[in-house]
């Protein structure tokens, strides 16, 4: 039996030897046998790598055996049916790449009451063309507030009133059978104070106690404070909390009641890994790594984005890819635009780390568009954007869960001609509906005025105008608001990664005016666009003389248009045209089965594009697949785009006559 360098030789001298490894392969039949030392010769340096950058004073070797021993576990736990969807994943490795992937994200509770009711609604979801489902948190958080769910108090339960381990396995099953791919939270940065491991800890149990940050003293805590931002600064202000039980000072980055973990100790690494395998066995296909980027601590930084991170998920990945390599893990890492690319994996670390990131900067930039109708901002800050790793797979939105910060990098703004703290306070000021002109129908989250730092919540309907324009019974205001809610929609979903709507998006839902109503939700705004789905919107979805119909039917267009378009593989480069008029976006994509141009109107009027940007990038019968259409230009040469235009430009088929 062959094992890679690592194996028999030990990366330096630290990695585990032949015989250590056969020794947890015993038991395994002679075909699962074959499959696991397949997968360890092609992942086990990965592993060994990871660890030996997280732990170079630990005995490395020992402690890939305990991960490879928990791999192996899982591997024989697994069931015949997701064995299978092993095979396929491996056999198309590039799944979350194709075109036809299209998102969904919701609260289970406030999408369809709980898990077997959504179950009921699978076909609601097939209907819009859904192949990636995204539950927000569902395991079982503390009791009261709990951060929306990620205070999770146990890991491998789900909330009661949701349902149980089993109707989560039935849930994931009948997803797959209809071609969707489940996803879950997995909270890595901290958990509730509730928690086994912080009770424990707090019972005196050292063990348990070296699993979090603690401090006896205000010396380290006030250290560490110097360069630590405060996320939450009007309901949690500072990073460190004094607990009676454990007479210390505990790292709370997030909540008083939700306590930093320390990754620092290879202990808590192999936990989580533990958990990751359970949740893969359970039929999760996705997990999204939650505040991923908060992981490792360093005296005199932000604690964040530091190299290490990078290392953790490595070795996370790579236990997960010898048990289950059907898992894909996603990093939430809501982080400034140059430290975005990481995510996905950069140098040691490319094809190593995530398969899928938030492309935080691209949203940002759709709101800043739709603002100023100018495009000169998003045209320095996305091209200034390293290239992302092949393998990699952006996750693209125009809203989420959470709110809007707006993370624009000064340097982009200076290179665009703009002050960049002067823009982020304008952005503020128009989504909020305080700016002279705005459509917007915002709520201010979490104002710093020490920063300046003040996010934005609020659904898309509310901060593209649509719902104030509806609710006013202003015909043309609605129609301009819609066609700036398709534009959004638009942009990430032909950006090539997978778009994902956020629920009750897709409905044209306004922001719930009861939030604040809800016990533990009035000091926290977000949830004015977490409503529960309005499911008498949604059985006028096909009514076009509605306009919850006219959004629904608008993104099933491009949901269907997007599955038939190669150009939108995720592995295919987006660059960034910087020649156009300043209110149009135009990006060229390029794949083996020929160009596409994306052009985009960002402006409430008549705008133009030349035409030599499509015969530039190859496209000889311009042909706009969204509108299915031609594309003809004047005596110019430029082609006419209608306020808030969105085309993607390919070549004409074969029967479509061309310009």
């Amino acid at each position: 039996m062959l094992f890679n360098r690592a194996m028999s030789e030990g990366a330096q001298g630290v990695g585990p030897t032949t015989e250590s490894v056969t020794s947890v392969l015993e038991g395994l039949d002679e075909a699962d046998r074959e499959t696991i030392t397949l997968r360890l010769e092609r992942w086990s340096d990965d592993l060994v790598a990871a660890l030996a950058v997280l732990y170079p004073d630990r005995d490395v070797s020992a402690l890939a055996v305990r991960l490879i021993e928990s791999a192996v576990a899982a591997y024989s736990d697994r069931s015949p049916e997701l064995r299978r969807l092993d095979q396929r994943r491996l056999l198309r490795p590039d799944w979350l790449q194709q075109p036809s992937m299209f998102g969904y994200a919701c609260y289970t509770d406030r999408f369809a009451g709980d898990l077997e009711g959504l179950r009921g609604r699978i076909d609601y979801l097939r209907d819009l063309g859904v192949s990636y489902l995204h539950l927000m948190p569902l395991l079982q958080p503390r009791e009261g507030d709990n951060d929306g769910g990620y205070a999770v108090q146990d890991y491998r339960s789900v909330r009661a009133d949701l349902g149980d381990i089993d109707d989560l396995k039935r849930l994931a099953s009948d997803l797959r059978g209809q071609g969707i791919s489940l996803v879950l939270d997995l909270v890595l940065n901290h958990v509730a104070r509730e928690h086994e491991w912080a009770r424990r800890a707090r019972a005196g149990e050292s063990h348990y106690r070296d699993y979090f940050h603690v401090y006896p003293d205000r010396v380290m805590p006030d250290a560490y404070e110097r360069t630590l931002p405060e996320v939450f600064p009007d309901f949690a202000p500072g990073n460190f909390t004094w607990d009676d039980a454990l007479e210390g000072w505990v790292w709370t980055t997030f909540n008083e009641w939700q306590w930093d973990v320390n990754w620092a100790n290879p202990d808590v690494l192999v936990e989580y890994a533990d958990i990751v395998l359970h949740l893969a066995n359970l039929g999760v296909e996705v997990l999204r790594l939650d505040a991923i980027a908060f992981t490792w601590k360093r005296l005199g930084t932000n604690c964040q984005n530091q190299p290490e991170v990078h290392a953790v998920t490595q070795a996370l990945r790579t236990v997960a890819r010898i048990a289950c390599p059907a898992l894909a893990f996603k990093a939430e890492a809501i982080v400034g635009p140059r430290d975005l690319v990481q995510y996905l994996g950069q140098g040691e670390h490319a094809g190593r780390v995530s398969d899928l990131a938030y492309h935080n900067s691209l949203m940002v930039q759709v709101w800043s568009m739709l603002a100023t109708g100018s495009t000169g901002l998003t045209k320095q800050a996305l091209s200034a954007l390293p290239t992302t790793p092949p393998s990699g797979t952006w996750i693209c939105y125009v809203s989420c869960h959470d709110d809007i910060g707006w993370a624009i990098d000064d340097g982009d703004a200076a290179a665009a001609g703009l002050d960049g703290h002067a823009h982020r306070r304008f952005l503020s000021n128009w989504y909020a509906g305080e700016h002279p002109g705005t459509w917007a129908d915002g709520l201010v989250f979490q104002h710093n005025p020490a920063t300046g730092d003040k996010r934005i919540s609020g659904t898309a309907a509310s901060l593209t105008g649509l719902a104030a324009a509806e609710a006013r019974g202003d015909a043309s205001a609605t129609g301009l608001a819609l066609a700036r809610l398709f534009l959004a929609h638009a942009v990430v979903a032909g950006w090539g990664g997978i778009p994902v709507v956020w629920s009750g998006d897709e409905l044209g839902m306004p922001n719930d005016p009861f939030w604040a109503l809800e016990r533990g939700h009035e000091d926290d705004n977000r949830w004015a666009h977490r409503g529960r789905l309005d499911w008498g919107l949604a059985a006028r979805r096909h009514d076009l003389e509605t306009v919850p119909a006219k959004v629904f039917l608008g993104l099933r267009h491009l949901a269907a248009v997007r599955a038939g378009l190669p150009q939108l593989h995720a592995a295919g480069p987006t660059r960034v045209l910087l020649d156009t008029d300043d209110g149009v976006l135009a990006v060229v994509r390029t794949h083996p089965s020929g160009p596409m141009v994306c052009v985009y109107n960002v402006t409430d009027t008549w705008r133009t594009v030349d035409l030599r940007h499509f015969t530039d990038a190859g496209i000889t019968a311009p042909f706009d697949a969204l509108g299915g259409y031609p594309v003809f230009g004047g005596a110019d040469g430029r082609a006419s785009l209608s306020p808030y235009a969105a085309w993607w430009v390919v070549d004409a088929p074969a029967e479509v006559p061309h310009a």
